[in-house]
């Protein structure tokens, strides 16, 4: 959503909603769930940029959320390494394996490459999962520890932690939306468009999905990371094929290939979900339904949906004045020939 987002208005509100709500709403157990939605947001952007922008769908993106997360608690649990040092290579061992991942998955194409990257996903699983030496199985691995101090900026409170990921979610969006208005973002959009004519121009298609999905791995690292470091304990269901399907619902609902769709696809599925606990298992019943008639009638989304409407309110407003001196026109003729 590119008007919403170069609006200054916009912006600012998004912004001070964020640093204001603990201070409005001081509710511990709101402000958890918040700060999950950020992180979720985080790995839907990640996803976005490369099914958005790209058109290409990885189901993949579950089993990169759990090696960002694994790769920061093994490196701090079990090597005792500086918290700030084990998230950067949290996030680079991430964007290595999707570097390994898609050199051979961007050789195939539409729903080949869904069904290959799902595979990819569900071994990822596997591996945490059966790896008991390494990863503690089923067990998980606990003990992760909470954000190390920057200086005099400590993180061991719900607050702090709380503002830490929301700026990294305010980094996340700034780089997407660079990528997204650089000439870079353009050649994604011409490989979604028509990949085919892309080649035709000269662009080098696999170089530019290679680097695409590589830094969708990376924010899914990322997001995954420091799921981590705020729960404090991780286990092998944080990689498997349900979480791949809730990050896609959310973008889905929110706006696919629009920038502000992975905010409020995420805050709205989170928050409806959250208002119909007290229905436990058959919340789904009205969810499920809701979610399907939302994709018929919006297929690009609430976010999407929005963009159209401003589009053809635009549209109307120039063609109105042009339609109006045709009439004046027209009836400024019919009174010459009858007076003639």
């Amino acid at each position: 959503m590119v008007s919403l987002l170069k609006n200054r208005g916009w912006i600012i509100g998004f912004i001070a909603a964020g640093v204001l709500f603990p201070f409005v709403l001081p509710n511990a157990y709101f402000l958890h769930i918040l700060t999950l939605a950020f992180i979720w947001m985080i790995a839907v952007y990640g996803l976005n940029l490369l099914a958005g922008y790209t058109g290409y769908l990885s189901l993949a993106h579950a089993g990169f959320f759990a090696v960002g997360a694994y790769g920061l608690g093994l490196l701090t649990v079990k090597t005792g390494m500086n918290y700030w040092l084990a998230l950067i290579l949290a996030c680079l061992i991430t964007s290595a394996v999707g570097l390994v991942v898609g050199l051979v998955a961007l050789r195939t194409r539409e729903h080949f490459f869904a069904i290959y990257t799902l595979c990819v996903g569900y071994i990822i699983y596997l591996i945490i999962d059966k790896w008991d030496s390494l990863t503690g199985g089923v067990r998980g691995l606990i003990g992760i520890p909470e954000p190390s101090n920057i200086g005099p900026i400590s993180f061991q409170t719900p607050i702090s932690q709380y503002y830490l990921i929301f700026a990294f979610l305010l980094f996340t969006i700034l780089v997407m939306y660079r990528i997204v208005h650089s000439l870079t973002g353009r050649t994604f959009i011409a490989i979604r468009n028509s990949e085919d004519l892309a080649r035709t121009l000269g662009i080098s298609t696999m170089k530019n999905k290679l680097m695409v999905f590589v830094l969708s791995a990376f924010f899914a690292g990322l997001a995954g990371a420091l799921y981590a470091s705020f729960i404090r304990f991780i286990g092998p269901d944080i990689g498997y094929i349900t979480i791949i399907f809730d990050l896609l619902t959310y973008l889905l609902v929110g706006g696919i290939g629009t920038l502000a769709g992975p905010i409020v696809g995420t805050f709205l599925i989170v928050a409806l979900s959250q208002s119909l606990q007290f229905l436990q298992d058959y919340r789904m019943l009205i969810f499920g339904p809701l979610l399907t008639l939302l994709i018929i009638f919006y297929p690009r989304g609430i976010a999407g949906a929005y963009h159209d409407w401003r589009l053809k309110r635009k549209s109307a407003q120039r063609t109105r004045p042009q339609k109006e001196q045709e009439y004046f026109e027209t009836e400024e003729s019919e009174k010459q020939v009858k007076e003639g």
